[in-house]
């Protein structure tokens, strides 16, 4: 091949290669690459809502992209804290200690109450106990009650199940259930309570275990399972969790549900959390089992 042949065929294949680039960012821009994009992350509790939020959204706006990872409240706040996501999801209020944190960096978190829980307490369906006081709770948890005969129960040791503690339901069910709502008081959760990661392995162990207790968001209590009736004192009526005894607040084990960003947000993730408080997004709230913010 002379060097006018080989000339040509260089040439050609520059233009070629140019023109695919081209084709190819063409291709990107016209898939999405310059959406705005929102990173959501935290709560396990909360993941399965913001999945279902975030879906539907990306439907009636397919310009933004959202994208949902679990992990718990604790690396939600820690993340947005750190700069590495948009939209942090907690099942708690950010805490003292994550407020001091925010200080030292110059942020002042924007907190955003985006739906209401209950705290189910769970046991396998061949369980006879039916009804618990928040003090009988609060001793079976820290220890000082491990047998079901104590509670009108069976003859069988008693095994506590609780989630992780960088979950933001384990602290909110320390603060409440265990330490009563008190802040004096500082009863932790016994030793030998089994510390799970998520929300399915709590349900799954109490499937298999017909001595185990747990507690979990009420949007994920299985038909399967058994739940039971809470007093406050004894002296209140035992009460079921549900939309509407959380509204009534007869109910003892019941919290608001979180999104936090660093700062005022920016026009797109504003828009997204205002559209979160419309009774569009609310209903799916309602229909995932969970407590829509307004009735």
């Amino acid at each position: 091949m002379n060097k006018r042949a080989i000339f040509i065929v260089l040439t050609l294949l520059i233009a070629v290669f140019l023109t695919s680039c081209s084709s190819s960012a063409e291709s990107a821009s016209e898939t999405g690459a310059d959406q705005a994009y929102i990173e959501n992350k935290g709560s396990d509790t909360i993941v399965n809502l913001a999945l279902a939020w975030a879906e539907e959204y990306q439907k009636l706006y397919p310009a933004i992209r959202i994208s949902v990872t679990g992990g718990g409240s604790g690396t939600g706040i820690a993340a947005m804290l750190n700069g590495t996501v948009t939209i942090a999801n907690s099942s708690r209020s950010i805490s003292e200690d994550e407020k001091k944190q925010a200080a030292e960096k110059g942020i002042e978190p924007v907190e955003y109450i985006i739906a209401k829980d209950a705290i189910a307490v769970i046991v396998n369906p061949n369980n006879p106990v039916s009804q618990l006081t928040l003090q009988q709770l609060s001793d079976i948890y820290s220890g000082k009650i491990n047998n079901w005969s104590e509670v009108g129960g069976e003859d069988r040791q008693i095994v506590r199940l609780s989630r992780e503690t960088n979950s933001g339901t384990h602290v909110y069910f320390l603060e409440t259930v265990l330490r009563l709502g008190s802040k004096e008081n500082k009863t932790l959760f016994s030793t030998d309570t089994l510390l799970l990661p998520s929300s399915e392995g709590i349900i799954n162990e109490l499937r298999t275990n017909p001595n185990a207790i747990g507690y979990d968001g009420l949007g994920y209590v299985p038909k399967d399972l058994k739940m039971v009736a809470v007093s406050k004192d004894g002296v209140l009526p035992y009460v079921l969790p549900s939309i509407n005894t959380v509204n009534d607040d007869t109910y003892a084990v019941s919290r608001d549900l979180y999104m936090y960003t660093a700062t005022e947000p920016q026009e797109e993730t504003k828009k997204y959390l205002e559209w979160i408080m419309t009774a569009e997004a609310q209903k799916i709230v309602a229909d995932l089992g969970f407590v829509p913010i307004f009735k």
